[in-house]
């Protein structure tokens, strides 16, 4: 999962949604650092990770990338599931508008930024300003955020070449996205995530 999704699951389950943003930024163990809402989110979103990783579709789907493009597969994924998810918003959550739902998290999270790493705090420059969640619903904006990625860390430059798997895969993966993710939400309901 990204952005979109943790933040979403994050609502579902009454978690903090500062904590589960928060959580790729965050190495060890955080009790230390964080206050106990924002150590709970980042637990959550730690236990969603391993758990979307491990799902049967998603282990299938990292089998359709090509041998060149397989190991940046997981990270690939994580950003097309935010893409069906913020396409398909108004099915999926119908009682709140993405844009709104944006809105929200960015509040949310504007709490706990003046304390937070410096690479977290120039993410949501970014993620907010350029209304990413809203924009992860269109494919050339998906083909920019692997690109982004591919240029900030030379080791993942293969997500650049990604995007063929996705395009070549759209269909099985839009139905992989339903097979999933409304087991996730009613398991985020249930905190059982």
């Amino acid at each position: 999962m990204n952005f979109l999704a943790h933040l979403h699951l994050a609502h579902l389950a009454n978690s903090s949604l500062s904590g589960n943003l928060l959580a790729d930024f965050v190495r060890g163990n955080p009790q230390q650092d964080y206050p106990a809402d924002i150590v709970d989110g980042i637990y959550m979103h730690r236990r969603v990770d391993v758990m979307t990783d491990n799902l049967p579709q998603v282990k299938e789907a990292r089998e359709w990338f090509r041998p060149e493009t397989r190991r940046v597969a997981p990270i690939t994924l994580d950003v097309m599931w935010d893409h069906f998810l913020s396409r398909h918003w108004a099915q999926i959550s119908p009682e709140i508008a993405l844009p709104e739902f944006t809105r929200y998290a960015r509040s949310e999270v504007a709490m706990v930024l003046p304390d937070a790493p410096a690479r977290f705090q120039t993410l949501n420059e970014h993620l907010w300003s350029e209304r990413w969640l809203e924009r992860y619903g269109e494919m050339d904006f998906i083909q920019r955020v692997l690109n982004g990625m591919a240029s900030r860390r030379p080791k993942l430059d293969a997500l650049r070449d990604s995007w063929h798997d996705l395009d070549a895969h759209y269909d099985a993966l839009e139905t992989r996205f339903w097979q999933f993710y409304p087991q996730m939400m009613a398991q985020a309901k249930n905190k059982a995530l």
